[in-house]
């Protein structure tokens, strides 16, 4: 199929597989192809933490009230995806600046379609509260610096994933990647425009109107300060302005699509590490299979007017497509703000979405029921 099919689709979508939940955006023909190979089977999460200072920039992400919320934002999101709603939890799910968190989509669907969870820790300040393996990475500084990692620790986190990626997949139906790294978007800028894909008022944010500029500036201060060459290695790029999760995914998704689909659950993150694994397989020379891997995130992402993530899927070669779950009748203020623009997606939610759609055929009524289920819990034990 050629690339303009696809991009003749504009902002419009080829509903997958006859689900009216799942719209593909870019690549249906290979869209379509993938929902059917994994249609009915089983996925396990993998849920990729990592931490970068670019988070603590105030301002920079909604993804936790302030900055001192932002710093905790990753281990409580673990904590509750492995442990679910529990009275006093050691790291509580941060107060947003509007609506819920996207780990309660997530939990409601891996909770209830007994979906098995892995935990990484690519980079974290704190070790996670809950059983999870250590990969033995670092927590990135701003990439304002320009050094955001050092290369050694690239390297290390690549390897890793690589050898995680070839394990989890041979344990696994299919493997769906997803990632909490507050600030994670602005990392993602600077990879993806590091490697020359023009992303600049492309990518997303947790804000309802995103802070381009913000994000553009701390890019082009960190992109000026590292001094890379004009054809950098693509490992050297994220040590410049990246963040650990970024080599860990990529070869988490490039060692597993050599024998399994993958599902790269997120939106502009998950785009950036997409461009990161072509360039890395370029580089590297690293066998892999595309028609394996898509990239899947919310409606709320794709339609947001102050990005363009169409338009960035289709710059990096990716398949996008994204669960159509819509919250405007919820009767939950919190999720309705997600109609609003706030939020929109982490800690996979519309990749658990989608596999919700696959694996046990939910519709929009049984995914709204299990989430506000598991939200109308959490208000029960904090009214206690």
């Amino acid at each position: 199929m050629g690339a303009g099919f696809a991009e003749g689709l504009g902002t419009g979508g080829w509903m997958g597989i006859g689900n009216p939940l799942i719209e593909v955006y870019t690549w249906p023909q290979r869209g379509d192809a993938w929902l059917q190979r994994v249609r009915g089977l089983r996925p396990r999460l993998v849920l990729t933490l990592g931490f970068t200072e670019t988070g603590l920039v105030p301002g920079i992400s909604a993804a936790g009230a302030t900055p001192g919320d932002r710093a905790f934002t990753a281990l409580a999101d673990a904590e509750f995806m492995v442990n679910g709603l529990t009275p006093r939890p050691k790291y509580p799910l941060p107060p947003l600046q509007a609506g819920a968190s996207p780990a309660l989509i997530a939990k409601a669907v891996i909770a209830a379609q007994g979906i098995p969870l892995v935990v990484l820790n690519a980079g974290l300040p704190l070790p996670p509260p809950v059983l999870h393996i250590d990969l033995e990475g670092k927590p990135a500084q701003c990439l304002s610096t320009g050094a955001a990692l050092s290369l050694e620790v690239v390297h290390h986190l690549w390897r890793q994933g690589l050898a995680q990626g070839k394990l989890l997949g041979a344990e696994s139906d299919y493997l769906l990647l997803a990632e909490c790294v507050v600030g994670g978007t602005t990392t993602a800028l600077g990879l993806l425009t590091g490697l020359g894909v023009d992303a600049a008022e492309r990518v997303n944010s947790s804000h309802p109107t995103c802070n381009h500029n913000q994000k553009q500036n701390l890019v082009a201060q960190g992109l000026s300060l590292a001094g890379l060459p004009a054809r950098p290695h693509p490992l050297a790029v994220v040590a410049a302005v990246g963040d650990p999760m970024q080599p860990v995914v990529a070869g988490l998704a490039l060692a597993a699509s050599r024998t399994r689909p993958v599902l790269l659950a997120g939106g502009t993150q998950m785009l950036a590490v997409y461009a990161l694994m072509r360039a890395i397989a370029q580089a590297e020379n690293y066998p892999w299979n595309p028609d394996n891997v898509v990239v899947g995130t919310t409606r709320w992402v794709v339609v947001d007017a102050t990005g363009d993530t169409v338009g960035l899927a289709k710059l990096t070669d990716a398949c996008l497509m994204a669960t159509q779950l819509n919250f405007g009748n919820s009767r939950f203020e919190a999720l309705r703000a997600y109609e609003q623009g706030f939020v929109k997606e982490g800690v996979g939610a519309g990749g658990c979405a989608i596999a919700a759609s696959l694996y046990q055929n939910w519709g929009q009524a049984e995914l709204l029921a299990a989430i506000e289920a598991l939200l109308e819990q959490k208000a029960q034990i904090e009214r206690r």
